[in-house]
């Protein structure tokens, strides 16, 4: 069958790409922003990309179109689509149909942390040789792409994410899944361009919840009000707690501030306890408190708390969740998907605590749905209260600027709305021993690039 994806960049559909094609199909796709590592994993896969949306895509015309929730009536592709009568389905729906039927699916969800939490989901269950499918909103590192099939009979894992499904279909994606374990990690207001108030996302974590069967289990973050609404919106499934109160099931207790020690404590329904110490490379107590959800969740697919807590030693984070991009006489560069006022707090929080010692001097595109809203614009200077100095780059589009948030967050810096201007200044600024947290969802411009490159020129020689 010949499947052509519309929207295919997309770390979702991208990853849904990889799915089909690996399951046999011929697959084609088109987008528009075309950036890696999602465009560089479908080059390798043998996938035909288009840049750009134009009726010529859909000749000759495919067997099905798969229609991303990023493309809108009035798109030139999807008004071929439908003025021709091609049959189309959305992205969550097809992997609902045609992937996880009859598999044991773990969906992970929340405002935050769904990737890494996916992502060691994934990894505990191959550590454990389950051989588990996955489809995840970024790269693991242990696994190198952003999706596989694996045994026919393991698990599957999938990040549920709760942004609506497509142009035809409002329900947000997670709703699709039917999954059988559903990690709920946080939830704040977030998706100001589709949900009016926190309440309106509360209602569809709780369409997740009525999809769950009696024989699964919900694993939940504690210190979570929002999450504790939904549940008392009704459940009928067993409910774990994981996180730092003390009576949780899945107790975290850090053994160092900036968490790469930490104590899993599992309180068992028999009234037994598991206690496991967890070393490992990552940091930030978001970090460790995702590291316990993937340990609840892989327990319940049968591996011990010890093989797991054994295997954190050996998980790699994500591309583009605090990955190392380069170093360059002592500075790094370190490449953050952050964008929300709460992860770029996160992030920053997590780095601040490790044990490397130097400045953090944060780069921030806010570029997502709900800051070129300016929803959240008054959190944002609070945001960077572990960053020494931060740097804002003023995207286009984003038609509220962000002078005010640089001068209530007391930190030096400035505003950018040239990419080259912004390079040129951090450059200048950044001295042995700095570290360089760029933050947005998007490809910000090859700035990772350009910023080693102009980095090599000042201070490599």
């Amino acid at each position: 069958m010949h499947l052509h994806i519309l929207g295919i960049c997309g770390t979702f559909m991208g990853s849904l790409a990889l799915l089909a094609r690996e399951a046999g199909h011929r697959v084609s796709g088109s987008d528009a922003g075309v950036y890696p590592p999602m465009s560089t994993q479908l080059e390798q896969a043998g996938i035909v990309l288009t840049e750009g949306f134009a009726a010529e895509n859909l000749e000759p015309a495919p067997d099905l179109v798969v229609i991303g929730n990023a493309l809108s009536r009035g798109n030139p592709e999807v008004e071929a689509v439908l003025d021709r009568g091609l049959p189309y389905v959305s992205g969550p729906q097809w992997l609902a149909e045609h992937v996880l039927p009859g598999r044991r699916v773990i969906a992970v969800a929340g405002t935050h942390g769904k990737t890494t939490t996916a992502s060691l989901t994934a990894w505990l269950l191959e550590a454990a040789g389950l051989a588990p499918g996955f489809l995840i909103g970024g790269v693991p590192r242990n696994f190198g792409v952003s999706a596989r099939l694996g045994v026919a009979d393991a698990p599957f894992v999938v990040e549920a994410d709760e942004y609506d499904t497509a142009f035809f279909d409002k329900r947000s994606k997670f709703v699709h899944y039917r999954p059988e374990i559903a990690v709920l990690g946080n939830l704040e207001f977030d998706h100001a361009d589709i949900f009016p108030d926190l309440a309106a996302i509360e209602r569809q974590f709780h369409h997740l919840v009525r999809t769950v069967p009696g024989k699964g289990r919900l694993l939940v973050a504690d210190g979570e009000p929002a999450l504790e609404r939904v549940l008392e919106q009704g459940r009928w499934t067993p409910v774990e707690r994981f996180g730092t109160a003390p009576d949780s099931a899945w107790h975290l207790a850090l053994e160092r501030d900036d968490a790469s020690r930490f104590r899993v404590v599992h309180r068992r329904d028999d009234g037994g306890e598991e206690v496991a110490l967890v070393d490992w490379s990552l940091s930030g107590a978001y970090n460790a408190r995702n590291a316990v959800a993937a340990l609840a969740a892989a327990h319940a697919c049968g591996v011990s708390l010890a093989d797991g807590a054994e295997a954190l030693a050996r998980f790699a984070t994500p591309r583009r969740r605090q990955e190392l991009r380069g170093e360059v006489a002592g500075i790094q560069v370190i490449d953050d998907f952050a964008h929300h006022p709460t992860a770029i707090a996160a992030t920053l929080g997590g780095l601040r605590a490790s044990a490397r010692q130097g400045r953090l001097l944060a780069v921030i595109e806010p570029r997502s749905n709900t800051m070129r809203l300016g929803t959240l614009r008054e959190r944002l200077a609070g945001s960077v209260a572990d960053a020494d100095a931060a740097y804002w780059y003023q995207p286009a589009g984003l038609d509220w600027t962000l002078a005010p948030v640089v001068e209530a967050s007391g930190r030096p810096g400035g505003v950018f709305d040239d990419l080259d201007g912004l390079v040129a200044a951090l450059v200048a600024e950044a001295r042995p021993g700095d570290r360089l947290v760029v933050m947005s969802n998007g490809g910000f411009g090859g700035i990772h690039e350009k910023l080693l490159a102009a980095l090599e020129v000042a201070h490599g020689g």
